[in-house]
């Protein structure tokens, strides 16, 4: 499984609701999300800015454009960014699935959306590497998208047999899709994704994902992405403003939290992540994930759904080889 895939594996969707916006005359909307929340739009009809919290970059949208909000920040749409914004809250209320919200006359904008929750104790840390904003602007890309949400809001507003289901795949479609058409126009924020698109730097990369138990040195690493070891090290923090030993101990904490959750032992899971004692993997489990992992695993107030106990068996597979 190529990395991309694997990181996304460890995010599940749900808690899904799919629904349209028209808005009209000057207005301006700020959006505030939790950090699991993901968000997908399709502008049918209109245009508007967009500006996500902490970012300069303003975009521009018109009819047709894509766009995902996969980092959980918060955001402004306005038919003005100068304008001051209004609380989302006040202009949308509780969800109704396949609905529309309309603000003024709503002649000037219409945009269907979806939006989905991700689980997992660690989807925080995994929604951290992802880009704050992915606009598709390709027309054959935006038609894909645009399909996928059109097909949730269907399922969602219809409450058909299965229809939760069908909700689940596409939103993780969805995701996938759009980040890898992120990926995929090459120009990126120093960060994982950074890395991704240097295919030097994604060997590397791969080859921890393929062998997490490997005792990785950086020699070994520059090796695989056919660099010297001093070229490596600087371009992989460069790009992914980390050092690839610090990537790899927190892609193996990652794996290692899925393995807690599905009742596997330090025991099993220290040697089969290439640490020679649960000592010094109890240690590289708190510096990345903040507790020790009992304390990770006496935090769970819930038990796990059945998806979650099924990534945790596809991880432990993985670690299995």
């Amino acid at each position: 499984m190529d990395p991309l895939s694997e990181v996304l594996s460890l995010l599940r969707t749900r808690s899904y609701v799919s629904s349209g916006f028209r808005a009209g005359g000057e207005w301006s909307l700020h959006f505030s999300l939790k950090d699991d929340v993901i968000k997908c739009y399709a502008v049918e009809a209109g245009g508007c800015w967009l500006a996500v919290d902490g970012i300069g970059e303003r975009v521009r949208l018109e009819a047709g454009d894509c766009f995902v909000l996969p980092s959980g920040r918060p955001f402004r749409l306005a038919s003005d960014l100068t304008l001051s914004p209004m609380d989302s809250k006040a202009v949308f209320p509780p969800a109704l699935p396949g609905g529309t919200v309309t603000l003024n006359d709503g002649r000037d904008l219409l945009l269907v959306g979806s939006r989905f929750t991700v689980a997992g104790r660690h989807a925080g840390m995994l929604l951290k590497m992802m880009p704050p904003i992915v606009h598709i602007r390709k027309d054959v890309d935006q038609a894909a998208l645009r399909w996928s949400v059109a097909r949730m809001r269907e399922e969602l507003r219809d409450g058909q047999p299965g229809g939760a289901l069908i909700a689940q795949q596409l939103a993780h479609m969805m995701l996938v899709q759009a980040l890898r058409l992120h990926l995929l126009e090459g120009v990126h924020e120093p960060g994982w994704f950074a890395a991704l698109t240097d295919t030097r730097l994604c060997a590397a990369i791969s080859a921890m994902h393929a062998n997490p138990a490997e005792r990785w040195t950086l020699q070994e690493l520059a090796a695989e992405a056919g660099m010297s070891r001093s070229v490596f090290a600087q371009r992989f923090r460069e790009a992914a403003g980390e050092t690839p030993l610090e990537y790899l101990t927190r892609w193996r904490m990652l794996l290692a939290g899925e393995e807690l959750e599905v009742g596997r032992s330090v025991s099993a899971i220290a040697p089969a992540l290439g640490y020679a004692s649960e000592s010094a993997f109890t240690s590289a489990f708190k510096r990345v994930m903040g507790c020790t992992p009992r304390n990770y695993l006496n935090k769970s107030k819930t038990r796990l759904p059945l998806q979650a106990a099924q990534t945790g068996r596809d991880t432990h597979r993985r670690l299995r080889g």
